[in-house]
């Protein structure tokens, strides 16, 4: 039995853990290196060009990184290999670097990471790529409509940062793969348990390992994992830029990974106790999470997800973001700061001024959004009731 045989949460314990690169012990350990040295200049030249799986320089991995790199691709049917980078922005921008050139245009969801659209509009527009952005829930028989001559490339993330509109991913990959674009999605959010990216057809799955991946607030990794026809560009392009990965964080997302189906399974029941008795209380006026049916692409979730986690935003109901504000710092279990799968919960206040530009969004109140960590979710509804019970509201 391959490990792409086995079920999911079999492959996380199994997958990336070779004999040759163990020696004996359960976790692939980190090798701090930058200088390989070789017996003769024949093995020094037999190591090259870079490839994984064979040692010649620091910079391009060790068998720690082959070793996540092979069970991040295990956990996605169809896909050749994957390439890790120093963020979630990282993986982003090199991924998007891999397939456009100056005269591309890309077709962008406007509502994508904030660090993904200042990519756009600032180093693409440089390079002489153009960014369209759409609605995030666009039908794949409008999307006909905005593909032009330039048209390269179709990025997705869904669901969608801050206001978590669900896409038709499936859908939307049809017709780009029938007209000749490239599609990019940031699946940082479902991660491959819950949303398989590739199998629903993208060509580059990128995730940001710091959040679930590696689980526990202390590791920068972002990753890519590509479809055959990818692979190249992808690898070349990593190459090309010098990016290179700390062993100690490839442990650190390795280490995590091995627990990431127990711990998505209790993000999701905690998430899910905390949202649905949100939704029910009287200075909520919204919640949008994409399980429950007040999220927009709550049909399309329910057909494509195997499971929802912990990250989603509230809609108060009425009041000021000075009282938004207010209502945030009175929290007590949940930190204040960004970046989310952690163990821990956290809580920021959201804008969107400036964040929307193909269809603005209208809500009852200020946003906040939430991060639903490992806690017992009865102590945080106390610590959320006693913050809510202050709100002014409308």
């Amino acid at each position: 039995m391959t490990d792409q045989d086995r079920r999911p949460a079999t492959r996380l314990v199994t997958a990336g853990r070779r004999g040759e690169w163990l020696g004996g012990m359960v976790n692939v350990p980190p090798a701090r290196t930058s200088t390989v040295l070789f017996d003769s200049v024949a093995d020094l030249h037999a190591a090259y060009p870079p490839r994984d799986g064979t040692l010649n320089y620091g910079r391009n991995g060790t068998a720690v990184h082959w070793g996540l790199a092979e069970a991040l691709t295990e956990l996605e049917p169809g896909a050749t290999g994957t390439k890790l980078f120093s963020s979630g922005a990282a993986a982003v921008a090199m991924a998007l670097t891999s397939v456009l050139e100056p005269g591309d245009e890309l077709l962008m969801v406007d509502s994508a990471y904030g660090p993904t659209r200042a990519f756009c509009d600032g180093e693409l527009t440089r390079c002489g790529v153009s960014t369209r952005y759409y609605d995030p829930l666009i039908t794949p028989a409008q999307l006909y409509a905005l593909i032009a001559e330039r048209t390269r490339a179709l990025f997705f993330e869904s669901p969608g940062s801050l206001t978590f509109e669900v896409q038709d991913v499936p859908g939307l990959c049809g017709v780009a793969r029938e007209r000749g674009l490239v599609t990019l999605m940031d699946n940082t959010w479902a991660t491959p348990l819950f949303f398989s990216a590739i199998a629903a057809g993208v060509d580059l799955s990128i995730v940001a390992c710091t959040k679930y991946i590696a689980g526990h607030s202390d590791a920068m990794l972002g990753a890519v994992t590509a479809r055959p026809e990818r692979w190249d560009a992808l690898d070349r392009t990593a190459r090309l830029y010098g990016t290179a990965v700390g062993p100690d964080e490839a442990y650190l997302a390795a280490r995590g990974l091995r627990t990431l189906h127990v711990r998505l399974a209790q993000h999701q029941t905690n998430g899910l106790t905390v949202a649905h008795w949100l939704a029910e209380h009287p200075k909520v006026a919204r919640v949008l999470h994409p399980a429950l049916a007040s999220c927009l692409g709550h049909e399309q979730w329910r057909c494509d997800f195997r499971g929802s986690t912990s990250l989603f935003s509230v809609v108060l109901d009425g009041g000021t973001e000075a009282g938004r504000d207010a209502l945030v710092d009175s929290l007590d279990l949940f930190g204040i700061g960004y970046s989310w799968g952690g163990f821990e919960s956290l809580a920021v206040p959201v804008s969107l001024r400036g964040m929307r530009t193909a269809g603005e969004r209208t809500f009852a109140g200020p946003l906040v959004r939430l991060h639903i960590g490992l806690e017992d979710p009865a102590d945080l509804i106390e610590d959320l009731d006693r913050a809510l019970a202050s709100y002014p509201g409308p």
